[in-house]
């Protein structure tokens, strides 16, 4: 009985660090594209980085005798979904790194999961827009506007700083318009998570290695920091990190699978900090604990219950 008692609990174990080591690789992830801007343009970063996860998630698919998705309507989904969810976004958010902290990058990623309500409240008929949701919207848009710093604005307005802070805002519009799209298009299918990631991940790969010979013809400069970095972001944070992930949603469902979103800022900010000395102004902090707070409010985690009346004794 000691046995059979105990495999679960070490099941349990494992998935719960699958799901931590997937949200600390995401978080670390902004970390690995400001060191690689440093040497590599903003298309090399990402060809780098979606080729590593490709080549891997096709490994993946081999050795675990996955079919590949088939019929040119599912490939061309899978393109669109490259180019919202891999190409689009990497690319906003490697710009966005060279005039950004990584850590306020992965404050700005936050944003995620309120711009996936907002898209999908347009796009799909199901989708109602509640007071939980409004009062969402309303908090992470404060918080959003915390994070820009209106107060600076006519400073920033001096460098790219304003523009690489909407740059990672758009990045965060296309995985909400890549996640409506897949919910949309893919529902009906039957591939796993796996099989659509590394569908999706190869064509992005193609669409970027199509586009490298025009927008990425800068001068390379490696060292082995960005050699490590692009071998992390792609194998790792592209590749492992989403097979860990497919795990934790298969054993504890989708909903509190997206919490991890509520830890990669945490990761980004402190790595950045740590790491490359950057200063996280106090707006940026303040400002991304509230968007994580309006996320936490749109997916009803987070409840303020009306006082119980008393009955006054005589």
């Amino acid at each position: 009985m000691a046995a059979e008692t105990g495999q679960p609990a070490k099941a349990s174990s494992s998935i719960g660090a699958q799901y931590i080591a997937a949200a600390a690789v995401w978080g670390a992830s902004f970390l690995f594209i400001k060191v690689a801007v440093e040497g590599l343009s903003p298309a090399q970063v990402v060809l780098g980085r979606l080729a590593g996860g490709a080549l891997l998630l096709a490994l993946i698919m081999t050795v675990t005798r996955r079919r590949w998705p088939t019929g040119t309507r599912t490939w061309l989904h899978l393109f669109a979904m490259g180019i919202l969810m891999c190409v689009a976004p990497f690319l906003l958010f490697s710009w966005a790194a060279q005039h950004l902290p990584s850590g306020v990058s992965s404050i700005f990623n936050a944003t995620t999961p309120i711009a996936t309500m907002i898209i999908a409240l347009a796009v799909l008929p199901e989708e109602r827009l509640t007071r939980i949701k409004t009062a969402a919207m309303i908090i992470a848009a404060g918080g959003i506007v915390l994070v820009l710093g209106p107060w600076r604005l006519l400073a920033d307005l001096q460098d790219a700083n304003l523009l690489a802070q909407w740059a990672c805002l758009g990045a965060t519009t296309c995985y909400g318009l890549g996640f409506t799209y897949t919910r949309r298009f893919f529902r009906a299918h039957t591939y796993d998570a796996t099989t659509v990631a590394a569908g999706q991940i190869g064509a992005g790969a193609l669409v970027i290695a199509a586009l490298a010979p025009v927008i990425g013809r800068d001068p390379v400069d490696l060292s082995p920091a960005i050699v490590i970095s692009i071998i992390l972001l792609g194998a790792v944070g592209t590749g492992i990190a989403y097979v860990w992930y497919t795990n934790v949603i298969n054993a504890w469902g989708a909903t509190l699978a997206s919490t991890v979103t509520y830890l990669t800022p945490i990761g980004g900010v402190i790595l950045g900090m740590l790491v490359l000395q950057e200063q996280i102004r106090w707006n940026e902090i303040v400002g991304g604990t509230i968007v994580v707070l309006g996320v936490l409010v749109s997916q009803g985690r987070l409840r303020v219950r009306p006082p119980t009346p008393h009955n006054d004794l005589p």
